[in-house]
């Protein structure tokens, strides 16, 4: 069957009771406009709301793709980084609404890198800047972003993406472990909590598909740290010896 006709089926299919999912007339004409099937390796059942299996990750089924996107409330000509991108097809529709130059995105995994790449690049999208990093990080060189979409779970979201909100800005992800709602947090520290999901933890370095070591503790620890120096205050910081001047007068301390 023309794949054409599958996408308004799929699209038709989120719109319509039971399911009711997709609500957001531009979320939906991006989404018949983007060729699902070249990010799908089974075309049989690219525009089926499944869940596919690529390169070691998951391919969002339609219906969860469409509620990242609503959430994330994509304007005209937002600046987006969308941190694991995984084979790139929410990226595609994400260029559909703001433009291919505008999004930005990042995965740790290479092979995924490379896979996003080429297809984004077979549908015409190949504006969209897709680069290998931790996500935790982001992509500070081009921030700040309008929008932040974190496709990977956590307890709270990193640090340095909330730092690369513009003003006004807006970071979705879904919070929790075992139990996990789709958050999204403002700039200025606002929180919207939508339906419940289902995502894989956000990997730091060396879990990725193919690493020879496997730690997750290592984002969790430096975090740790971070927190436990910031968070000493007076007494709490080592013993302090003040230098005197010739004048008998203190001048500047240093630290044992």
């Amino acid at each position: 069957m023309d794949p054409a006709v599958l996408r308004e089926d799929m699209v038709d299919g989120l719109e319509a009771a039971p399911k009711n999912v997709l609500v957001d007339e531009d979320v939906a004409v991006a989404m018949r406009d983007v060729p699902r099937h070249v990010f799908v390796d089974d075309e049989r059942t690219a525009y089926a709301d499944r869940e596919h299996e690529a390169l070691g990750t998951r391919v969002l089924a339609p219906r969860t793709a469409a509620r990242l996107l609503q959430a994330l409330a994509l304007e005209d000509d937002d600046s987006v980084l969308i941190v694991g991108v995984g084979v790139g097809y929410t990226a595609a529709v994400a260029a559909e609404l703001v433009g291919e130059t505008n999004v930005h995105a990042v995965d740790i995994s290479r092979p995924l890198v490379v896979e996003a790449r080429s297809n984004l690049a077979e549908i015409g999208y190949d504006g969209v800047l897709v680069d290998c990093r931790d996500g935790a990080n982001g992509l500070p060189e081009y921030a700040p972003f309008d929008r932040i979409l974190l496709e990977a779970a956590a307890v709270e979201p990193p640090r340095p993406l909330l730092e690369q909100l513009a003003k006004g800005g807006r970071l979705v992800f879904p919070r929790g472990t075992h139990r996990q709602s789709l958050v999204s947090v403002s700039a200025d520290g606002e929180t919207d909590r939508f339906d419940p999901v289902s995502f894989d933890p956000l990997l730091v370095e060396g879990e990725q598909s193919g690493a020879v070591e496997r730690n997750r503790t290592t984002r969790e620890d430096r975090e740790r740290a971070r927190r436990r120096a910031e968070s000493r205050r007076g007494w709490e910081q080592d013993w302090i010896e003040w230098e005197e001047t010739t004048d008998g007068n203190s001048q500047r301390g240093r630290s044992r």
